[in-house]
């Protein structure tokens, strides 16, 4: 693949997400983040057209990170990557109908989230 990637990210504590943003600008990708709510991340990814999605489950508003993923799968099939406190086989088994590829557990340091982008992209990123 050519060109900058554009990911999604969708954390509901900001300073999480500017973190999240941080990680992945250094992985070389283009970042559309500071989204809290399930209903914005939504239209956000039917708008922006993103090649990632990082999303939290525990999100503000009616909507969970996993209800916004089961929406957005009615028109798109962008990978998805839980970032998420929830590890319990309740959220687990819930996230798998979305076809996620990776579920990571807080906190998250920069080689973890690499590593599961890398194992999606491949070669494409550092």
């Amino acid at each position: 693949m050519s060109g900058i990637r554009k990911v999604m990210i969708v954390e509901d504590d900001l300073i999480l997400n500017l973190l999240y943003e941080s990680y992945l600008e250094r992985l070389g990708f283009e970042t559309e983040g500071e989204l809290v709510y399930g209903k914005t991340a939504i239209e956000t990814a039917k708008n922006l057209n993103p090649d990632l999605i990082i999303m939290d489950i525990s999100l503000e508003g009616e909507i969970d990170g996993i209800d916004a993923m089961l929406e957005i799968r009615k028109f798109s099939d962008v990978p998805v990557i839980y970032i998420t406190g929830n590890s319990d086989p309740y959220h687990v088994n819930r996230a798998e109908e979305t076809g996620y590829i990776d579920y990571l557990s807080k906190p998250i340091e920069f080689d973890d989230l690499k590593m599961a982008v890398k194992a999606y992209f491949r070669d494409d990123v550092i």
